[in-house]
C-alpha cells in the first residue's frame, strides 16, 4: 500500500484536517495531483476560472469528495499494477468493489459510525484477497476470478489452494500496520450473520454492504445484518437508490470504463477440471531446495557478523518474521545443566520470559520437538497442550505456534517459537526443510557467540583475579610505609619534647608517604612496576637499617651484621624494588627470632649465570628454618600463621619484585637458619651475555645453586 494512503487515512479522520495540509501531502504524487485537478476543472464544478493550483481545486471539490478521490486513487494506482491484472477483465470486480465501497460509506453515515472514509476504505477493499490469490496463482486461481462470491467460492479455494480470498486479503492488509478494525471486516465478510451480532460496528457494516452488493436476493440474511446495524429498511432502500449514481459518478473521474460489466456472467465457482500445467515436480522441488539452501547460508553469514547474544537472537527473530511470515517471534534456550528450557530475557515480552522455563524429559509438545530435532506446528485448544503450551500462546498472542528446533551437531541449543494464523499451518509444513536448515544456522551462530562469551567471561575472571592479587600485594607493601610511619611519628614525638633537630625524620616521613602514594597508584596495574637506572646496593642496605634502627623495630636481642663491597656495588634496577624486597626480607628474619639472633646481609660480588653477570646479595638468619609444606611452596602465596588478611604475601611479592629486575632467587634453609640468595643484573649487563672482568670470581660460585 502506498504511503501517502496511510498518510492521507490518518489526516483525512483528523477533526482539525486543513486544505493546506492536504494539498502538501496530495501534491507529492503526480498522478493523484492531476486526477484532483482535472476533476476540479470539469464541467461537474461550474467554477468562474480554471486554476493550476491545488488548494484551491480542493476548496472547489469539498472533503467529501477529496476522500472519496484520494483513496480510490490510491487503492486503483496500487492494485492495477498487481501481475495478471492487465490480462483480466476487471470491469465487474471494480464496479462491486466501488458498490460495496459507496454503500458501506452511506450506512456508516446512517449508522453514525465515525470513521466513514474507514468504512469506504473497508468496502473498496474487502475482496482484494481475489486479485491477490490471481496475482499468486494465476493458472489455479483464473478459473474462479470471476465466479459468484458466495460460501462456495470461499470452499472451493479452500481447497483447491488452501487459503480463501477473505484470508489471503486480511493478510495483506495486515501487512500496513494500520490501527484499525479494517483487516478484520475483509476476513469476516463471509461469516454467517448470527455469529456477527456482537462484532465491532466496522466488521457488521462491510458485512452488510457485501450482501447489498453481491447477495441482493438475500433477504433474511440483509434483514438480520440490518438488524445488527441498527438500520432501518427505508433506509438501506435510499443508500442503495443513490449507490449506482455514485458508482458510475466515481468510476468517471477515477477514469475507469465500466460499461458492459454487468455482461460479465458470475458464474457458480468450481474446481478446475485439470491439474494446471506446471513444472516437472523433482524440478520444482530442486529449485526450492537450492533457493532454500542460499538462503540459509546467507542466514548463517548475517548471524556471525552480529555482536553479542542480544543482537543475534534480535537478528534470528527478526529474519524468520520476515523468512516465515511469523508474528510475535520468541526464543527458549537450553539451560546450563541440560534440563530445562528457559526463556531469554529479550524484546517486548522479556518481563514474562525472563522467568518461564520447559523441564525437558517430563513430556509435552515444545519439550518432544526439541528432543526429537523435528519441527512441531500446534494449534491452540489441542487437547494435548500443556501448561507451558498454553502459557506460550497468550504470550505470542496466535491461534497457532511454530516450534522450530535449534540445532547444531548432536545438540539442540533451543527452539525458536512464532506465532502464525492457523490458515498458514499448511504453508509452514511445507517449508519444513527449510525451517529445520534455518535453526541449524541460527543454533551454530548461538554456539559460537556462547563460546565467545565464555572465553571474554573467562579472561574478565582473570584480570579480576590478577587485579585482587594486586591489590592484596599492593595493601601488603602498604603496610610496611605505614608501619615506618607510625614509628617515626612517636621518635618526632620524643625528639619534639626535648627540642633536638628533627630534619632527619621529616625527610623519612616524607619519603615513606611518597612510597605510600606509589604504591596506591600501583593498584591501577594488575603488576607491580618497577623503574630503571643504577642502584647502590651499599645505599639501599644503609636507608633500610637506618630506617627499622630509628623506629625501633629490630630489637636489641637480633644483631645485624653488614658486609658490603665497593665493587661491585652497582646494579641495573630500581632503588624502590631492591628497597621493597630487603624489607620484607629483614622483617621475616626478626620475626622468624624473636627470642633473638642473628641477621646477615652480605654482598658476595660477581656471579656468571647463564652467560649473565649478576652481583649476589644475600639475607640470611639464625632462626630455626622453614617449615617444609613452606618450602614445598617457597614464594607462592601460602596461608601464613600470622595475623591477617595479606600475611603470607611476603616471599611471592620478593619473588615477583626479582623478576621484575630480570633477576633471580634462591633459598637454603635448615635447622640452622635461612638464607635467600638473590642475584641482581650487574650494572651494564642488562641480561645480556657479558664477559666477566678480571678479579671477579670468588669462592662463593656455589651461592648460585639450588
Amino acid at each position: 500500500m502506498p504511503q501517502i494512503l496511510l498518510k492521507l487515512i490518518e489526516l483525512l479522520q483528523a477533526d482539525d484536517a486543513g486544505m493546506p495540509e492536504l494539498a502538501a501531502l496530495i501534491a507529492k504524487d503526480a498522478g493523484m495531483t492531476g486526477k484532483i485537478l482535472a476533476v476540479a476543472n470539469s464541467s461537474a464544478y461550474h467554477r468562474a476560472s480554471r486554476t493550476p493550483a491545488l488548494e484551491p481545486a480542493l476548496m472547489a471539490l469539498g472533503t467529501d469528495m477529496i476522500k472519496t478521490l484520494v483513496i480510490s486513487e490510491s487503492v486503483f494506482q496500487t492494485f492495477n499494477s498487481f501481475p495478471h491484472s492487465g490480462s483480466t477483465d476487471l470491469r465487474a470486480f471494480w464496479k462491486h468493489a466501488l458498490g460495496a465501497a459507496v454503500v458501506a460509506r452511506d450506512i456508516a453515515r446512517a449508522t453514525a459510525y465515525p470513521q466513514v472514509e474507514e468504512a469506504y476504505l473497508a468496502g473498496l477493499l474487502h475482496n482484494v484477497g481475489r486479485l491477490a490469490l490471481l496475482a499468486a496463482a494465476p493458472r489455479e486461481y483464473g478459473v474462479n476470478f470471476m465466479a459468484r462470491d458466495d460460501d462456495d467460492l470461499c470452499a472451493v479455494e479452500q481447497r483447491t489452494l488452501q487459503i480463501t480470498h477473505t484470508e489471503a486479503g486480511a493478510w495483506l492488509i495486515e501487512r500496513w500496520n494500520l490501527d484499525s478494525f479494517l483487516a478484520d471486516s475483509v476476513l469476516y465478510h463471509h461469516e454467517p450473520v448470527a455469529r456477527l451480532a456482537p462484532a465491532h460496528p466496522l466488521i457488521r457494516i462491510v458485512r452488510l454492504a457485501h450482501l447489498l452488493v453481491h447477495q441482493p436476493d438475500a433477504a433474511d440474511a440483509i434483514a438480520a445484518m440490518a438488524g445488527y446495524c441498527g438500520i432501518a429498511a427505508r433506509d438501506l432502500e435510499a443508500i442503495l437508490g443513490g449507490a449506482a449514481r455514485q458508482v458510475q459518478k466515481a468510476a468517471d473521474y477515477l477514469g475507469i470504463d465500466l460499461a458492459g460489466a454487468d455482461d460479465v456472467a458470475a458464474l457458480p465457482a468450481a474446481m478446475p477440471a485439470t491439474p494446471p500445467a506446471s513444472l516437472d515436480p523433482v524440478q520444482a522441488r530442486l529449485q526450492e531446495e537450492m533457493r532454500n539452501m542460499m538462503l540459509a547460508a546467507e542466514m548463517g553469514q548475517a548471524f556471525s557478523r552480529q555482536q553479542g547474544q542480544a543482537a543475534l537472537l534480535e537478528s534470528v527473530t527478526r529474519s524468520a518474521r520476515i523468512l516465515f511470515d511469523l508474528g510475535t517471534t520468541v526464543v527458549l534456550l537450553q539451560d546450563p545443566a541440560g534440563e530445562a528450557l528457559v526463556g531469554v530475557a529479550a524484546g517486548e515480552q522479556q518481563g514474562r520470559l525472563a522467568g518461564f522455563s520447559i523441564p525437558l524429559g517430563r513430556g509435552g509438545a515444545i519439550a518432544g520437538a526439541a528432543a526429537a530435532r523435528q519441527v512441531a506446528l500446534l494449534a491452540r485448544g489441542a487437547p494435548a497442550l500443556g501448561i507451558a503450551e498454553e502459557q506460550l500462546f497468550r504470550i505470542l498472542g496466535s491461534e497457532a505456534m511454530v516450534c522450530v528446533p535449534l540445532v547444531t551437531g548432536q545438540r539442540c541449543a533451543g527452539v525458536l517459537l512464532g506465532g502464525v494464523a492457523a490458515w498458514q499451518l499448511p504453508f509452514v509444513q511445507k517449508r519444513e526443510r527449510f525451517l529445520l536448515a534455518f535453526g541449524g544456522q541460527a543454533a551454530t551462530a548461538l554456539e559460537a557467540a556462547g563460546m565467545e562469551q565464555g572465553e571474554a567471561q573467562r579472561q574478565v575472571a582473570h584480570v579480576t583475579q590478577q587485579y585482587h592479587e594486586a591489590s592484596r600485594r599492593v595493601v601488603h607493601e602498604v603496610n610496611n610505609p605505614l608501619s615506618i610511619i607510625k614509628n617515626y611519628l612517636s621518635v618526632l614525638d620524643d625528639k619534639l619534647a626535648r627540642r633536638e633537630p628533627v630534619v632527619a625524620e621529616l625527610s623519612v616521613l616524607n619519603e615513606e608517604i611518597d612510597r605510600v602514594g606509589q604504591l596506591v597508584s600501583g593498584l591501577t596495574e594488575v603488576q607491580p612496576a618497577t623503574g630503571n637506572g643504577v642502584t647502590s646496593i651499599a645505599r639501599v642496605v644503609d636507608d633500610v637499617l637506618r630506617v627499622f634502627r630509628a623506629t625501633g623495630f629490630i630489637p636489641a636481642a637480633v644483631q645485624v651484621l653488614v658486609r658490603m663491597r665497593d665493587d661491585p656495588d652497582e646494579i641495573d634496577g630500581d632503588a624502590d624494588a631492591l628497597r621493597q624486597i630487603l624489607i620484607n626480607l629483614v622483617k621475616n628474619a626478626v620475626e622468624a627470632m624473636p627470642g633473638g639472633g642473628r641477621i646477615e646481609i652480605v654482598n658476595r660480588g660477581h656471579v656468571v649465570r647463564e652467560r649473565t653477570l649478576y652481583v649476589e646479595l644475600v639475607v640470611a638468619d639464625t632462626g630455626p628454618g622453614l617449615a617444609p609444606e613452606v618450602l614445598a611452596n617457597l614464594f607462592a602465596e601460602v596461608k601464613s600463621a600470622k595475623q591477617g588478611p595479606n600475611h603470607g604475601l611476603g616471599l611471592s611479592i620478593v619473588h615477583g619484585l626479582v623478576q621484575k629486575l630480570d633477576g633471580l632467587i634462591a633459598c637454603r634453609s635448615s635447622r640452622d637458619g635461612t638464607s635467600f640468595e638473590i642475584l641482581l643484573p650487574a650494572r651494564g649487563s642488562n641480561t645480556r651475555p657479558a664477559a666477566l672482568p678480571a678479579g671477579s670470581m670468588n669462592a662463593n660460585t656455589d651461592a648460585t645453586q639450588g
